[in-house]
């Protein structure tokens, strides 16, 4: 396994930028009216999916040798334009002075993430029978967006119609992949996952409420590392809330931290 530095932070956090990018590429083009847009300003994605969106802030801050103040000021006043807030993922290699400077401006800390890797490069364990997993093409991608909103929302059932546009979007992106898992024929569970330079980032998965504790959100994963593996990714990466249970089952399943980032957002 690699070992946790500045070069491994700027692949993770440019594969996540990325993947955020696409969305936003993908909500603009099933709403034009939208406004979502992306850039990529001395190594720092900034991207803006609407005013409430949590996609909505910067991947990669402080990481590039280009960066500087001027460049936080582009980065600002493209998100100012848009009348959305300003936040940044940053990460602890980004160093003391990028710190330094956002607490100068005015920005504050308002969450904390863990990010998690793993090497691909072993063979994964064969889950059971009963469970097949599965690409989904854009004819089933209804099914795997009704799949993914319900594992979602059984606890936060204020997220459902947001969680529903979401994974509609994720369909059509087309750097990303949605599997679908069924148990005995049943679809019962569903993940992402978006390839890029050679990693694998992992969207949370999520199982519907009646087909929990059958193996699924293992199989899922298991089945998602080999597809990396056939296709030329080195690297899985997953981000979770400390001491959640996606946190504790990512580390069950061998994934371990690479850091944890901060994410800051500007007060005016």
């Amino acid at each position: 396994m690699a070992f946790s530095d500045l070069a491994l932070s700027r692949r993770l956090e440019r594969a996540e930028g990325f993947a955020c990018s696409q969305f936003a590429e993908a909500r603009r083009h099933l709403y034009p009216k939208s406004g979502a847009a992306w850039i990529d300003c001395a190594g720092t994605y900034a991207v803006f999916d609407g005013v409430d969106s949590p996609v909505t802030q910067t991947f990669g801050l402080g990481l590039d040798v280009d960066w500087n103040e001027t460049s936080l000021d582009t980065i600002e006043r493209f998100f100012l334009d848009h009348r959305a807030p300003v936040a940044h993922e940053v990460s602890p290699f980004a160093g003391v002075d990028t710190f330094k400077l956002l607490c100068e401006r005015n920005y504050r800390p308002v969450e904390i993430s863990n990010v998690l890797y793993k090497t691909v490069d072993s063979p994964q364990p064969v889950h059971e029978s009963e469970i097949h997993i599965r690409v989904v093409d854009q004819e089933e991608a209804h099914i795997w967006s009704e799949v993914n909103a319900r594992g979602w929302s059984h606890e936060y059932p204020e997220l459902l119609n947001f969680v529903l546009e979401s994974g509609t979007i994720s369909a059509i992106c087309p750097n990303t992949l949605c599997f679908l898992a069924e148990y005995e024929g049943v679809p019962g569970a569903a993940g992402a996952m978006c390839m890029r330079n050679g990693v694998a980032l992992f969207g949370g998965a999520a199982t519907v409420p009646e087909m929990r504790r059958r193996g699924l959100q293992t199989a899922l994963l298991y089945e998602r590392m080999r597809y990396a593996l056939d296709h030329g990714c080195d690297t899985a990466m997953i981000v979770a809330l400390p001491g959640s249970d996606s946190h504790r089952n990512a580390e069950r399943k061998g994934f371990r931290i690479a850091y944890t980032r901060t994410k800051w957002k500007l007060f005016r």
